[in-house]
């Protein structure tokens, strides 16, 4: 598995991780996505990214499994909701990740997406947790550049990932919070990447998909890590698709390859216009600010 390395995280890390969101929704498939999870593991994919808000913490448990006698391998994220990340909420909410997840440390914690807590009070959480050992690096999800500036101001180069929606279809933060995020050492973990399933296939991507004797999914996913410093986290719990995702890592595009994806994927122009989660599904109006909600709520990365 080839790596990324950025300057704010010491090790390195694989180019394509895992996802869990929508792990742990049902019990009878925890078995499956655990399974799944550990054929990632096995084959290089040793960064599993997670949330408390997926499966109203559900997901973390199946990491616990996945995980489960091999800690030392895995780089482990999650993340806290925005409704419980004041000062005391956010070290609260990590406590329970840690006991859900069963591990004393959880090595990349994010806030996320920005809430109404003053996030001073939650930087301020984040670097009591470093400081006491129970996360290793802090970042943020779904902040734009501004945000990501405000970030900085107030913890000058602590911030060490920011986890946002980018894939062929979506290229909104190529304008300059891509740039900005290389430029600064902060990685750039791509969710989505294969945009939920809805990737579009045009004749471009099927031919560039043909000449690498790849799938189409392989081709967006090798796309979305081409560039140092962005790493890529699909989710799945079918141990082909799994293995399908770590082949991508080892695919190298073509100039021609990518002069033919800008012409089926057109990247942005004009002034930025990038937003948090531009053009999804309505998350910010389903979950807003709230914290955990039992009963296992969609929800998106």
């Amino acid at each position: 598995m080839r790596t990324v390395r950025v300057s704010r995280i010491a090790a390195p890390l694989p180019l394509i991780g895992l996802g869990t969101w929508t792990m742990g929704e049902s019990r009878a498939a925890r078995q499956a996505e655990a399974d799944a999870l550990r054929a990632g593991l096995d084959l290089g994919m040793n960064l599993v990214d997670t949330a408390e808000m997926y499966a109203s913490g559900a997901a973390e448990e199946v990491v616990a499994e996945a995980i489960k006698g091999r800690r030392k391998e895995v780089f482990v994220v999650s993340k806290v909701l925005p409704g419980n990340a004041s000062r005391n909420g956010t070290l609260k909410a990590c406590d329970a990740s840690l006991r859900r997840m069963q591990v004393e440390m959880i090595d990349l914690y994010l806030l996320h997406w920005p809430g109404s807590h003053p996030l001073a009070e939650t930087l301020a959480a984040f670097e009591q947790l470093r400081q006491a050992g129970k996360i290793r690096y802090w970042g943020v999800s779904n902040f734009d550049l501004a945000a990501m500036r405000n970030v900085e101001q107030l913890v000058p180069g602590r911030c060490a990932c920011n986890q946002v929606l980018y894939n062929l279809q979506r290229r909104g933060i190529e304008h300059d919070l891509l740039p900005w995020c290389v430029e600064n050492g902060v990685l750039l973990q791509a969710y989505s990447p294969l945009d939920q399933g809805r990737l579009r296939k045009p004749e471009q991507l099927n031919a560039v998909a043909n000449r690498h004797q790849a799938t189409p999914e392989q081709i967006a996913l090798a796309w979305s890590v081409r560039l140092q410093g962005v790493q890529a986290i699909p989710k799945s719990a079918n141990p082909q698709r799994v293995k399908q995702n770590a082949d991508a890592a080892d695919m190298k595009l073509t100039g021609r390859d990518l002069l033919e994806l800008d012409a089926a994927f057109a990247p942005p122009t004009g002034p930025p216009h990038w937003r948090p989660h531009e053009q999804d599904t309505g998350w910010q109006s389903r979950f807003g600010n709230r914290g955990i909600t039992r009963g296992g709520a969609r929800h998106c990365p």
